[in-house]
């Protein structure tokens, strides 16, 4: 589920980063909340029951 999000916020990021400059601050946002969750995802790994 974590991955799904970090990949839709990645590419919502780039799409934001291409084409729509005039966002400024929103589009780096999203790329701070996607490498939050990437490492969010990393650290918290599979855990064993």
């Amino acid at each position: 589920m974590l991955w799904t999000i970090t990949v839709i916020l990645f590419v919502l990021w780039l799409i934001g980063f291409v084409g729509f400059h005039t966002l400024g601050a929103w589009i780096h946002i999203l790329l701070v909340l996607a490498i939050i969750s990437l490492i969010f995802n990393l650290l918290s790994g599979r855990r064993a029951v």
